[in-house]
């Protein structure tokens, strides 16, 4: 099973300034997260950014760049650009991994690659892991997706989904013992190659803009995406300096990698 992975790197960012930049661990944020994706065991792994500041950094550690247009409303946009450029086939498969995981564990890049190629029917492959508290379910930063018994996606939602209406109408306070139908949705992605400017094409669906969820573009034009039961948890990405302390000390307990 061959796969290859594209980090879509922006340097804007509100919350965190130049972020792919950042120093961690005496490297750039960036770098970690590119040799995340070397120990998946990728067939190619590219970083698309259209920042030169990045690409300039990028190159400097080793990695493969794709330059890409500025306009691009999300990291989705810029992979079907690169798929394009570089003329991946059809069939290949491409994940998705976003610039700011650099505690990505690459035996999930390899995983969700893996769910793709095993499922013909989906366009699209993705993580979930099970949520254990009502805190999870009710925070609306926490997405929840829920499958059909093939593992496929109904639908994916910041509210809490499913609703348990007998529990919950006594109290929001905790889950019912067994609960086994709440997950949370990780957000990384495996693609089909030929799909990815499909996707690009399309417009924003009405669910999409009202949840800010992009994969429900996906369903809401028939597509289907497979969601397997993550083999580890990762750690939080990088959204602020808190975060970027906290990934700091993780690298630091595993020797700064």
């Amino acid at each position: 099973m061959e796969f290859r992975i594209v980090i879509p790197a922006r340097y804007a960012s509100a919350r965190l300034p130049g972020k792919p930049l950042r120093p961690l661990a005496g490297k750039p944020m960036l770098e970690h997260v590119h040799a995340r994706a070397l120990e998946s065991g990728a067939g190619e792994v590219v970083i698309a950014t259209d920042d030169a500041r990045i690409a300039d950094a990028a190159r400097g550690f080793g990695a493969n760049v794709c330059m890409t247009r500025t306009e691009h409303q999300s990291g989705t946009d810029r992979l079907a650009e690169v798929v394009e450029r570089l003329g991946w086939p059809h069939e290949a498969i491409v994940v998705n991994l976003q610039g700011d995981e650099p505690l990505m564990p690459p035996v999930l890049l390899r995983q969700v690659a893996e769910a793709l190629s095993l499922h013909s029917q989906a366009q699209v492959a993705t993580l979930c892991s099970p949520i254990h508290s009502s805190g999870e379910v009710f925070d609306p930063h926490c997405v929840k997706v829920v499958r059909d018994a093939q593992g496929f996606a109904l639908y994916f939602s910041r509210a809490p989904v499913p609703w348990h209406r007998d529990a919950f109408a006594q109290s929001t306070e905790a889950l019912p013992e067994g609960d086994g139908i709440h997950f949370r949705h990780i957000g990384l992605y495996a693609y089909r190659a030929g799909y990815l400017a499909q996707f690009a094409r399309s417009e924003a669906c009405l669910l999409e803009q009202s949840e800010a969820l992009e994969q429900l573009r996906v369903l809401w034009f028939g597509g289907r995406i497979f969601v397997d039961l993550a083999c580890e948890v990762p750690a939080h990405g990088v959204d602020t300096e808190a975060d970027l302390k906290r990934a700091e000390d993780q690298l630091a307990a595993v020797g700064g990698r």
